[in-house]
């Protein structure tokens, strides 16, 4: 919520309660997210080793889809590279397979830069309900309390800013990138709008996208029809070409000075931006906060598999929600 509105009475404002209605679903989904099926399967095991090379060089033992597969049980279960490598090693001895395990500095060679399989993108060239929002994940290196009560400079930067795109339709992430802390919100949206697959009606953001040069770039992107709702901030004026020609920006101001903003919020439905923090929190829990990769190229590949492990999750069941008071 912009400007954390009723902040000082926020204990004293009554929850909504609300009850899934799709309990018998959604608890079957639940106890599929633990099946080791879900994340192996017979096909897999066929394309493990990796195709003959038809150009000079040596030659891959390994494929790309058994470094993903090994990385992706790594990512879920929250293991380093040797401990990925054992868990892999005791899987493959549970089902009886002889195959050979990637080593963990097979694992972390080839997770620079890894083409990940092909799937078939979120959305599907369907309408999308686009919210980004960012968050920042922590990397190898000195913690804050070291620098907090030593007064030391860290000898490399501790942050990695993680930016998703959620499909509010779906439920699904259709877009992410990972840079270095000193990259702005704005700068990283023209990636993430390439990685799009479909017609954008509707923009969420919060205030760190406003200005021309983010209206300017979805208009270009997704035609003029396209709605874009970000707060303004407060000190935010009219254009000088608000009287005859207003804009979407001008129109949000106009109705901000006139009815409030928690009436605009509710107006315009900028309070399903929620849903993009929810997703932030969904993955801190399940990822985790952390990224285990030192290497920039190795972070932005465990981040690209940790949105295909949250869209798969996603993907075998969501509840639905009616309120009730």
């Amino acid at each position: 919520m912009p400007h954390k509105f009723n902040a000082a009475r926020r204990d004293k404002i009554t929850k909504q309660k609300q009850r899934v209605t799709n309990w018998s679903e959604h608890n079957e989904g639940l106890r599929q997210r633990g099946d080791l099926t879900v994340w192996i399967s017979k096909d897999a095991l066929g394309l493990w080793s990796a195709p003959p090379r038809t150009i000079r060089g040596s030659q891959r033992k390994y494929s790309d889809l058994a470094v993903e597969i090994c990385l992706t049980l790594g990512v879920v279960f929250k293991q380093p590279l040797r401990q990925t490598q054992g868990l892999m090693r005791s899987i493959a001895g549970l089902l009886g397979v002889e195959i050979a395990v990637p080593d963990f500095s097979t694992l972390s060679r080839r997770s620079s830069g890894l083409t990940l399989r092909a799937t078939q993108k979120p959305g599907g060239g369907k309408l999308v309900h686009l919210v980004v929002d960012s968050t920042d994940l922590k990397i190898f290196g000195e913690g804050d309390w070291l620098e907090e009560k030593h007064k030391t400079k860290r000898k490399r930067r501790s942050w990695r800013k993680l930016h998703l795109g959620l499909d509010l339709v779906s439920g699904e992430i259709v877009c992410c990138d990972l840079t270095k802390d000193d990259v702005g919100d704005p700068t990283a949206l023209p990636d993430l709008l390439d990685q799009v697959d479909g017609p954008v009606d509707l923009f969420l953001a919060d205030g760190a996208y406003d200005g021309e040069p983010t209206s300017e770039l979805l208009a270009t992107r997704f035609g003029s029809t396209i709605e874009v709702t970000i707060p303004p901030p407060k000190n935010a004026i009219l254009s000088p070409n608000a009287p005859k020609d207003p804009t979407e920006r001008d129109c949000h101001v106009a109705e901000i000075a006139a009815r409030g903003r928690m009436a605009w919020q509710k107006a315009t439905g900028y309070n399903r931006r929620s849903r993009g923090e929810t997703l932030m929190g969904r993955w801190k829990t399940v990822i985790g906060p952390k990224l285990k990769a030192r290497n920039f190229e190795n972070q932005k590949t465990e981040a690209r598999i940790g949105v295909r492990v949250l869209n798969r999750i996603i993907g075998l069941g969501r509840p639905s929600f009616e309120r009730t008071a």
